[in-house]
């Protein structure tokens, strides 16, 4: 039987987790509060992120790294991004010698502007064969009551986005696909993040659906760009990891980033939509290191750059969307 420590009590975690319990695996879910784990442990509900939705009984939560990561063949990521460094400074010592380490993680370092793969790569010191990556349009909540849904599990080696397949495949409702390309995987779910929040302001603004599609179409198009300044294969970003991800995550009221940007364009302050928000919405703080990694190439992102300066910098939503519209149209080969 595989082995799987889940490092995560958020919706996405623990989703995840009962998916591969689900599929026949013996999982164990590490969280940082002891009296969460128990309960989880005990009833088999995660009452703050998933309440009333039962959990297997084979799945079993813990508190302690070492006895999560004990024994474990796929050690599966799901921590906030900007917490991913620190917390795997303290795990690493009981990771197993031949575990795949596998994110769940849809950000980019602030600072370092480093994927999530590359974070657990440098800290961890494995090889990128021993580094896996799970993206495409994957609401916890839909798929904790076991709505259908597919997903990318993408590695370098094909073997070990395979093994990794089959491990969450559970058939009839979770449809995991294969990739090699962990580059346009991770940056489709990372980017995206950020252009649910321009979506959400727009919304939250009292815009229709024109400016909807049209933030989600030319957000593609700066994912694609920075893909392809970093060697991404162009096809995933037509694909579930891309446009897939993109769509669920800038239209669902399901998404942490557009509910966090439409409360911005209703007029809340960032500190007011912050202290309002439960969980982590990851655009918030990748934003930067997005649009700094795409600096880094020359890779011009406007709707990213906007959505900065509303974020971060002060600048009102008003004033974001004049910035966009007066821009000056540039000609694409692949169209617009």
């Amino acid at each position: 039987m595989t082995k799987v420590a889940v490092f995560g009590t958020g919706s996405w975690g623990t989703t995840f987790a009962m998916i591969l319990a689900e599929a026949g695996n013996q999982v164990t879910l590490w969280g940082r509060r002891r009296e969460l784990t128990e309960a989880i442990d005990r009833e088999h509900v995660n009452a703050d992120y998933l309440p009333g939705v039962t959990l297997p009984e084979t799945l079993r939560a813990t508190s302690d790294p070492a006895r999560a990561l004990d024994g474990a063949d796929f050690v599966v990521l799901a921590v906030p991004s900007q917490l991913l460094r620190p917390n795997l400074v303290a795990w690493r010592e009981h990771i197993p010698p031949d575990a795949v380490l596998v994110s769940l993680m849809k950000g980019v370092e602030l600072g370092t502007t480093k994927r999530m793969s590359e974070v657990i790569r440098e800290v961890a010191e494995v090889p990128e064969e021993r580094v896996a990556v799970v993206s495409g349009p994957n609401l916890a909540k839909e798929l904790a009551h076991r709505q259908p849904a597919a997903t990318v599990v993408a590695c370098t080696d094909l073997s070990v986005a395979e093994r990794l397949q089959a491990a969450c495949h559970l058939p009839p409702w979770f449809r995991p696909y294969t990739n090699t390309d962990v580059v346009g995987v991770e940056l489709g779910g990372a980017v995206k993040n950020v252009i649910a929040l321009a979506v959400g302001v727009s919304a939250g603004m009292g815009m229709g659906d024109n400016v909807s599609a049209m933030l989600i179409t030319r957000g593609l198009a700066e994912i694609s760009r920075l893909g392809a300044a970093l060697g991404a294969d162009p096809h995933t970003f037509a694909g579930l990891a891309g446009m897939g991800d993109l769509v669920a995550t800038c239209t669902s009221p399901l998404s942490r980033n557009r509910t966090f940007g439409e409360n911005l364009g209703r007029g809340m302050t960032l500190q007011e939509v912050i202290a309002a928000t439960k969980q982590t919405a990851e655009g918030v703080k990748s934003c930067e290191s997005v649009l700094e990694l795409a600096r880094k190439h020359d890779v011009e992102m406007p709707i990213t750059e906007v959505v900065v300066g509303v974020v971060h910098d002060g600048m009102s939503p008003q004033e974001a969307g004049m910035l966009l519209m007066s821009r000056s149209p540039k000609p694409e080969r692949y169209g617009v």
